[in-house]
């Protein structure tokens, strides 16, 4: 039986599609080697496609709700947000979230240094100290320099469980260790950690060490953490993307994908994969993703 809800979410990966469209031959240089006359038909076309496209985020913004069901009620929603990560995407996420029923934990902001290959050593000593000084069984020692690091950035911000939790002592001596050697900034006061993390590319460079850099954060992280959801924006998503790239990369497996968060579209799409995490089952998703555009489940 088909639901309401699996026909609404059908829906808008139709929209997202449109949205596609327009990017991929609406813009400017679809024009390129056309005379006059075939101009004109063709200006109109994109204008159609381009009102399509608006239509599919007036669309997601009002179905939003129904489609989320509450189903972030009780459960936070860490954000960690990579350099150059979009102030607003992170504020539209953000609104998702609470529309869903949840709370964002805090917005967590790694420093360049944390993903710069030329800091490596620095990552690398101070993980190995954190992980001697919290002792045996919260992270794994022998783990590699970024995946120990994304552990131990999981231990400061996540939970393993369902629900969020207060912060304890080891979260507690993470966070001040990564804001003292400037490598994530967490927000101030006593925040609680959260089950999923929700984590926001920027403009790093898909470059192979930087790509490495990021695998071994994410999956990581993942591993001290209920879930991870990754997101980024369409070109992020395109050849030579970091996006791309990850979704070739083994984090692949343990990590959920959403690309096109720069549009409401894709940002209800986010949250929309945040419940599929939460229920056990990842995937990539968005105008480039090989699950489909969104979460059908």
């Amino acid at each position: 039986m088909i639901t309401y809800r699996h026909h609404v979410v059908s829906l808008v990966a139709v929209f997202l599609a449109l949205a596609v469209g327009v990017v991929l031959g609406g813009g400017p240089l679809s024009e390129l080697g056309r005379d006059d006359d075939q101009q004109a038909p063709a200006r109109t076309v994109t204008q159609q496609a381009r009102l399509a496209a608006g239509y599919g985020d007036t669309f997601a913004e009002s179905a939003a709700e129904r489609l989320y069901d509450g189903g972030l009620a009780d459960r936070p929603v860490a954000l960690l947000a990579m350099p150059g990560a979009d102030d607003t995407t992170v504020a539209g996420l953000t609104e998702q979230v609470e529309l869903a029923g949840g709370s964002v934990t805090g917005r967590y902001d790694v420093q360049p240094a944390l993903v710069a290959a030329s800091e490596k050593a620095l990552v690398d000593t101070l993980g190995s100290q954190l992980a001697a000084d919290l002792g045996t069984g919260v992270v794994d020692a022998e783990a590699s320099t970024y995946a120990r690091m994304g552990q131990l950035v999981g231990v400061a911000l996540a939970t393993t469980g369902d629900e969020g939790s207060p912060a304890t002592d080891e979260a507690e001596t993470v966070r001040q260790s990564l804001a003292a050697a400037e490598l994530v900034v967490s927000p101030e006061g006593e925040v609680s950690r959260a089950p999923v993390v929700l984590a926001v590319l920027g403009d790093t460079a898909a470059t192979e060490g930087e790509l490495a850099v990021l695998d071994g954060l994410l999956g990581g992280i993942a591993e001290t953490s209920a879930g991870v959801v990754t997101v980024g924006d369409t070109d992020s998503a395109r050849t030579g993307g970091v996006l791309a790239a990850l979704r070739r990369e083994p984090v692949a497996d343990v990590v959920t994908t959403v690309d096109g968060v720069e549009s409401a579209l894709g940002q209800v799409t986010a949250v929309l994969a945040v419940l599929r995490r939460l229920s056990g089952e990842g995937g990539a998703f968005g105008a480039s993703g090989a699950d489909g555009a969104v979460p059908l489940g």
